[in-house]
């Protein structure tokens, strides 16, 4: 063949592709949210979706896929096919379960592509009603006294609630009990009926809780305290440099095309920016990001590499 010919031939493969791009999307976009529906990374998308769904000009479908800390839906997203009509938002497990699991069935960063940091949002140190201590330092004292009687609710082992309730015990020298769940929401719902008593909780899954009475939030964990709970202290007024973050991305698998996930992208922005969304996203307590996929990597990266040595110290193990 000569190479006049071979060029010619290579020209007319690459049309097929450069239309799909043109053509994108070209059916439903199927986003996995690897959690129970009810939960943070769940509500996340029902906010987002309907702008997401405007902006690409196609309907948008939520599938959950719970189950082993966000790894099982995740290990479905990076074998579907690499065009952009498979989207996964990730919770903050993301950074850590290669850290935990042996066999996940994906590599947190060989296997996706990152598009999106969205939201983050500061973890409140909740506690069931029913529970007596009412405040940090009360959960110290009783913790003290009652070694191993104290139950704390997560999302599962190596969860950012888990290692920052670890965290907790180890700034202020107390033991407590491990309960994990498979879901944001099973757990919230047990807190409710008083069978866990206190657990690390996102701001936007505890915020309604707490303003409807059912549980109590001891400490906002983050830096300051938050306009949505203005009289709850954060935890950093009683242990300096104290700090417990959700967040959710958006990712999709690897080999996407790099204009696909512009795209995407630029959606996500614009749906962020959006003032409907903001709004119900600023008065469910997250913080807005919308970050460049490069800001994304990073940031996972860093997440990734900062929980690692809390898991080695702690010699935490998934059962």
């Amino acid at each position: 063949m000569s190479r006049i010919a071979a060029a010619l031939l290579a020209l007319g493969m690459c049309v097929p592709m450069a239309g799909a791009f043109a053509q994108y999307p070209a059916k439903p976009i199927r986003v996995i949210v690897p959690w129970p529906a009810g939960g943070t990374v769940d509500g996340v998308a029902r906010v987002i979706g309907p702008k997401l769904s405007e902006g690409l000009g196609r309907p948008l479908f939520v599938e959950n896929k719970a189950g082993a800390g966000g790894s099982i839906g995740q290990a479905e997203a990076a074998k579907a096919p690499p065009d952009g009509h498979t989207v996964l938002l990730v919770f903050d497990t993301h950074a850590v379960n290669h850290l935990l699991y042996k066999n996940l069935g994906y590599d947190p960063f060989k296997s996706f592509e990152h598009v999106s940091l969205l939201v983050t949002s500061p973890q409140v140190l909740a506690a069931a009603t029913n529970f007596a201590p009412g405040s940090v330092p009360e959960l110290v004292a009783f913790a003290k006294a009652n070694p191993g009687r104290v139950t704390y609710a997560t999302v599962g082992a190596g969860s950012s609630n888990h290692l920052n309730a670890l965290l907790l015990s180890n700034r202020t020298g107390i033991e407590m009990t491990h309960v994990p769940y498979k879901g944001g929401a099973p757990m919230m719902i047990d807190l409710v009926g008083g069978q866990v008593n206190v657990m690390f909780v996102s701001a936007p899954q505890a915020i309604p809780q707490v303003k409807a009475g059912r549980i109590k939030a001891l400490a906002i964990g983050a830096a300051r305290r938050i306009s949505q709970l203005p009289d709850t202290p954060s935890v950093a007024e009683m242990l300096p440099g104290f700090a417990a973050q959700s967040w959710v991305g958006m990712l999709v698998p690897a080999g996407t095309p790099k204009k696909i996930v512009a795209r995407l992208n630029a959606e996500a922005t614009k749906a962020l920016a959006d003032p409907e969304v903001r709004g119900k996203l600023d008065a469910q307590g997250f913080d807005v990001v919308g970050s460049t996929p490069e800001e994304f990597l990073a940031f996972a990266r860093a997440e990734s590499e900062k929980w690692a040595k809390v898991i080695r110290d702690y010699n935490i193990r998934v059962e």
